[in-house]
Order: structure tokens, then sequence, then C-alpha cells
């Protein structure tokens, strides 16, 4: 399948905001964490315990949340991209390290999903309008059992 060069910067693009996001978290920018998402998007963290809420009530989750954790990486890949015009159903793995210091020891856990999201063109380019989610798996969380799914 011949790909037209829109498509191609659409995914392009696309791939550009995932990245972003991942910096935007990562970095605690939580001005640029707006600028990924649309006003009025719904973001679902649920899954792993987190808020469902806007751009702003994910904001405060992150900043109450975040400071428990001395760093974490969120690491995307292999992204399949569905576009339709001005609107793409975008679904991106996720690996996750986090880094949590607990008293004289500092443990490290990781955790493995699917970002979900529905993502639509705006003037100032493409966002998400909807992020959900999904988990696959997490290993040496501090409290979980050490073998068998979690």
């Amino acid at each position: 399948m011949t790909m037209s060069i829109e498509e191609i910067s659409d995914r392009m693009e696309i791939q550009d905001l995932l990245v972003r996001y991942c910096y935007a978290v990562d970095h605690r920018n939580f001005d640029d964490f707006h600028n990924v998402f649309t006003p009025d998007a719904v973001i679902d963290y649920s899954v792993f315990g987190g808020s469902v809420g806007g751009v702003d009530e994910t904001i405060a989750f992150l900043k109450e949340s975040m400071p428990m954790f001395s760093s974490f990486q969120h690491m995307i890949s292999t992204s399949r991209i569905e576009l339709d015009g001005d609107t793409a159903k975008v679904k991106t793995i996720c690996h996750n390290p986090m880094v949590m210091p607990m008293g004289d020891e500092t443990v490290v856990f990781t955790c493995g999903l699917w970002y979900v999201d529905e993502m639509v063109r705006t003037p100032d380019g493409w966002r998400i309008a909807k992020r959900v989610e999904e988990k696959s798996y997490m290993k040496d969380m501090p409290g979980l059992p050490t073998s068998g799914p979690a």
C-alpha cells in the first residue's frame, strides 16, 4: 500500500505527539502536558488506580502522586495508527520502569500497558481527545506477590 505525503506526515506528527506526552510526564512539564490534549479531553488512568477526568484533574492527580517516585521513563513503541480524515484511533505499547525510594532501599518496578487513544486534528496539530490505559502487567511493585500474574 502506498501512502500519500499527507498520511506519512500525519503518522509522523502523531508519533511526535506520543513522544511529547512521555517527555511531558517524565519531566513533569505540565504546560506541555496541556498541549498534548484537547481542552475537553478525557483521560482514564483508573486501571492502575489513577484518576479519570479532564486535563486539569489529571494534572492534579499527577502532581499528587508523582512525588513518591524519584524517576520514571515512559518508553513507547509499536503504535498502531488508524487514520480517518481528521481523526485517528491509536494503540501504543508503553513499558514504564518506576523508581521508588522506600526507606534505606530503592525499589524499581515496571508497569506494562497500552495507551488507547482517540486523536483529532486541530488548528494547532494533532491532539489526544481521549486516552485510556489498558493494563498488561506489573513486575516487582511493592506490595504485590513476586510470582504469578499481576
